[in-house]
């Protein structure tokens, strides 16, 4: 099971290290959007766009690698200084019962979502926006899905921490 646990950790840290480099591309972008508006006196409705989805898929793509890393935000109060068996309840109870139904929720929602979406190949309220709306809301399927896969990963590493503290 912890080798199922650890391909995980890879397949998400790949994937959260990649799309961290979007980071870099909206700055660059904004950096754009603000020469050409302000310099130039031009202005993008697709540039601008461009800025909100590379913005979206940063977060939605590295969350389930900032849950690998435990950069998520948490209660530390108690956590912090409780036993390692202590922890370990704490992470497999809240993967098993808060983190996994609520992104098995989302991931279902999501689908009728993201499908009517696609249907239609959604595009940008916008004349000369980006014509690809249903690529961005793929992405909210994607997010639960790896989390759900993270939260997978860390209840083996809990439930294996509770096995070997006996």
């Amino acid at each position: 099971m912890l080798a199922f646990a650890r391909h995980i950790d890879r397949l998400n840290t790949a994937i959260g290290r990649a799309a961290a480099w979007l980071a870099v591309a909206i700055v660059a972008l904004q950096f754009a959007v603000v020469v050409l508006r302000y310099v130039l006196g031009l202005g993008s409705i697709w540039l601008t766009e461009s800025i909100l989805y590379a913005h979206a898929a940063l977060f939605l793509l590295v969350a389930a690698w900032t849950l690998r890393e435990s950069g998520h935000v948490r209660v530390d109060i108690f956590y912090a200084s409780a036993r390692e068996r202590t922890r370990a309840w704490v992470d497999l109870l809240g993967a098993l019962l808060l983190l996994l139904p609520f992104m098995a929720v989302t991931f279902y929602f999501a689908l009728s979502y993201v499908g009517r979406s696609w249907a239609i190949l959604e595009t940008s309220r916008e004349t000369s926006g980006i014509p690809a709306v249903y690529l961005l809301k793929t992405l909210i399927p994607v997010f639960a899905a790896m989390v759900a896969l993270q939260g997978v990963a860390q209840a083996i590493r809990a439930f294996e921490a509770l096995r070997n503290a006996r």
